[in-house]
């Protein structure tokens, strides 16, 4: 049937509107479906059953390509031009608008039949089939966003109902598109297409807020983890497999320390094997006073107190620093008292295994003998002098241990075992020692001497048999001793000998042969010496006396004129050979060289005062070995003071005896002797120093004294020196005294102790009586 249609004048007119009947607004999406009625042109108001909103509003709808859909692309609604209705439109309904056709003709029916009806749907079975076609990507023709609109899913009514057919979707907020083909609408109906007006803009939804894809945050998500796992992996095989050794050795390397074992130090002993200093087992006492209770402090402090020998105070310092977890208390600790405190189930006591250094004869040849700092290393004399024989080699152990210091049993440990030091045997008798420290020192307190010093030595091997010093040093209390007391002052002092360095004097004329024991001099009680005049210690009148009396009146001027036969040079050559400004040798420790100027650099009055021993320096261990060569028959040997060492297989090494050598002949030697006993005799300076029974030989000898400290001379040197038996020299023993204040000649101050050390020596080493008398002795020239 015909529908009558005019030209509406409503809003649906021209390009924009959206009402006009049979234009692209006309069919709109209704909740009944395709093919509602559109809005009313004028008023805008809905048809009944019309939702306003229901548009679509989706902006990715693909354009269509031109000759999709060629019988399609017909809008809805829209008459022939014979003004015929269009078999679309459905029939019996009229344009709400009530526009009329181009012909001017309205619409004049007001149902629709059964024939319009089928063809509708019809029509929309195509539509559906072609919208299928025009949109690729879902089975169903819709893409992906509209599959997830509820509003066009499949089934629902009226999802493109308000969609012309033909019409390019219209992006959200832009202009609306045209036609797909323009000119396939003109070829179908004769009329050139007209532009589908806009749809009105639907409210603006919720704005959604659309998450990712999970699926590819998973995947993001499982590669990153992977990427960590993959680094803790490799860092394992790393640890566990590849440096598995390397981290293995760090760990061993912090649980295990290393304990020093200290070696055992080798023992000083006498001639006979007594000891003079010797090494003990002992304990270091430490605590931790963190794990001492403040309530037991007081009673703890007093126990510890009383068995260490400290004050109570000290003690408790030590327990109130619980802050700290180690404290010292005391070294040196005797095992058995550390025993006892350790039975006392003291909380956090400990005892550590070391070693103590004592000396059982105390003060018995301190100074020769030495002492040992804390640490175990000698300090002076013969400790360190023979520190690395003594000390041996420290051992070393290895042990795991746990966080709290505890060892931890059956675990890895390496141990070197220590090697302990080398016994010490010297040449001292200790008997013998300790006679010279009395004499020495009690001769020095009689006198008022400043400090004294006694040497006894064999003639033969010219082993040190006792080498006192007066004040000696107290080994067990070293460290209250003033420090001039820790010098062997027997080898490191040096004096003017004096007197007793004529007979080196009396040695170079007799072996050059200038001068017999028989050859007379006129002595006169002075001598002029270039600017110098020089005298003898006492006044006498002019006189004859042979060179044997001259020495043992110990005259200065008859010497000299006897030097003078000698000359400077033959006189510095013959006291260089009895070691004047060299050391011995010996080992001794503080050995010292003396002085003794080039005879180049003689003044002349110093050609004339050396030769009765002023301006030479020596030591006490030099003068004796001088006297030591004279009873050798002229053969010097270097002191030696070591005997020997026994190593820890037990086996004693004797030491190497010095080298000897010749310094003057045995008929000098023996003339020399002969001097000597007289002027130890009644009739000499030496008187004094006689031991009934046996045959003496020795010298006095008093020289001015340099004292160091006042830069000039002041006070006096009294020695004597000599050896016996005369016939058969066993020893030699020589005395000093420095700077007396009660008298300062040899014969009176020295001699004496000479006497009572040789008496005492002779006497201990069971040396008999001599079997001889002394040759006469020639005072003087007539006799």
């Amino acid at each position: 049937m015909r529908d009558s249609g005019g030209r509406g004048q409503g809003p649906g007119r021209g390009p924009g509107g959206a009402g006009a009947q049979g234009g692209p607004g006309a069919a709109r999406r209704t909740p009944r479906g395709t093919g509602g009625t559109g809005r009313t042109g004028r008023t805008g108001r809905p048809a009944p059953g019309d939702d306003p909103f229901d548009l679509p509003f989706t902006d990715d709808r693909r354009r269509p390509e031109p000759g999709d859909g060629p019988q399609d692309e017909r809008p809805r609604g829209r008459t022939s031009r014979e003004g015929e209705r269009s078999p679309q439109e459905p029939r019996g309904r009229t344009s709400p608008e009530g526009r009329t056709s181009p012909e001017g003709r309205t619409s004049s029916e007001g149902r629709t039949s059964q024939e319009g009806r089928a063809s509708r749907e019809r029509r929309g079975a195509q539509d559906g089939a072609r919208e299928t076609r025009q949109r690729p990507g879902r089975p169903d023709g819709r893409d992906e966003r509209e599959a997830r609109d509820p509003r066009t899913r499949p089934g629902r009514p009226g999802a493109d109902a308000g969609r012309p057919r033909g019409e390019v979707p219209r992006p959200r907020g832009g202009a609306p598109r045209g036609p797909a083909d323009p000119e396939r609408g003109a070829r179908r109906g004769g009329m050139p297409p007209r532009r589908p007006p806009a749809p009105p803009i639907p409210p603006r939804p919720p704005l959604v807020l659309r998450l990712g894809n999970p699926r590819r945050r998973i995947n993001i998500g499982m590669i990153v983890m992977t990427f960590i796992l993959s680094i803790f992996a490799g860092r394992l095989i790393q640890m566990q497999g590849l440096d598995s050794k390397i981290y293995e050795a760090k760990a061993v390397g912090q649980r295990m320390i290393t304990e020093v074992i200290p070696a055992k130090r080798g023992s000083i002993t006498d001639v006979n094997g007594h000891a003079l200093a010797m090494t003990v087992e002992a304990r270091e006492m430490a605590i931790d006073p963190s794990k001492v209770h403040p309530s037991v402090r007081a009673k703890v402090a007093n126990v510890l107190a009383a068995e260490l020998g400290k004050s109570q105070q000290e003690i408790a310092g030590k327990l109130a620093k619980d802050t700290t977890q180690y404290q010292l208390l005391a070294k040196d600790v005797d095992p058995v008292v550390a025993g006892r405190l350790l039975k006392a189930q003291i909380p956090a006591l400990t005892a550590k295994k070391q070693y103590k250094r004592i000396y059982p004869a105390g003060d018995l040849a301190g100074t020769l003998v030495g002492f040992v700092g804390v640490d175990g290393t000698g300090l002076g004399g013969l400790e360190e002098a023979k520190n690395s024989l003594l000390a041996g080699r420290d051992g070393k152990q290895r042990v795991e241990q746990g966080r709290d210091g505890q060892r931890i049993p059956m675990t890895h440990s390496q141990r070197q075992a220590p090697l302990e030091g080398s016994d010490v045997r010297l040449t001292i008798d200790r008997d013998i020692q300790w006679a010279a420290q009395k004499s020495i020192a009690e001769q020095v307190q009689a006198v008022g001497a400043e400090s004294g010093t006694v040497i006894v030595m064999d003639v033969k091997t010219a082993q040190i048999v006792a080498m006192a010093n007066a004040p000696e040093l107290d080994l067990n209390n070293w460290r209250q001793a003033p420090q001039e007391n820790y010098v062997n002052r027997a080898a490191a002092d040096v004096f003017e000998p004096g007197s007793t360095n004529k007979v080196i004097t009396a040695a170079a004329a007799l072996e050059s042969g200038a001068v017999r024991p028989t050859t007379s001099f006129r002595v006169k009680d002075n001598i002029r010496c270039y600017d110098r005049t020089l005298r003898d210690a006492e006044p006498h009148p002019t006189e004859t006396m042979t060179f044997q009396t001259a020495i043992a009146k110990s005259s200065n001027v008859a010497t000299i004129m006897a030097a003078r036969k000698v000359g400077s040079q033959r006189l510095h050559g013959m006291l260089k050979s009895f070691g004047f400004g060299a050391k011995p040798g010996g080992g001794v420790p503080g050995e010292e060289a003396g002085l003794l100027p080039d005879y180049k650099t003689w003044s002349g009055s110093q050609s004339c005062t050396i030769a009765y021993g002023q301006g030479v320096s020596v030591t006490a261990l030099q003068m004796a070995s001088v006297y030591q060569t004279i009873a050798n028959g002229g053969v010097r040997v270097p002191p030696q003071i070591v005997a020997g060492t026994t190593g820890q297989d037990g086996r004693f090494t004797a030491a190497a005896t010095g080298k000897q050598t010749k310094v003057v002949s045995e008929r000098t030697a023996t003339e020399i002797t002969a001097m000597l006993e007289s002027a130890a005799s009644e009739e000499g300076t030496g008187g004094l120093a006689a031991i009934p029974g046996y045959r003496v030989a020795g010298k006095t000898g008093t020289a001015n004294r340099y004292d160091p400290k006042l830069g000039r001379y002041d006070g006096y040197t009294a020695s004597f020196v000599g050896f016996a038996p005369a016939d058969a020299p066993r020893l030699v023993v020589l005395s000093v005294l420095q700077n007396p204040q009660k008298g300062h000649f040899g014969g009176q101050l020295a001699a004496p102790v000479f006497k009572q050390v040789m008496t005492f020596a002779i006497k201990s080493r069971k040396i008999p009586p001599t079997s001889s008398t002394a040759p006469p002795v020639r005072l003087s020239a007539g006799q």
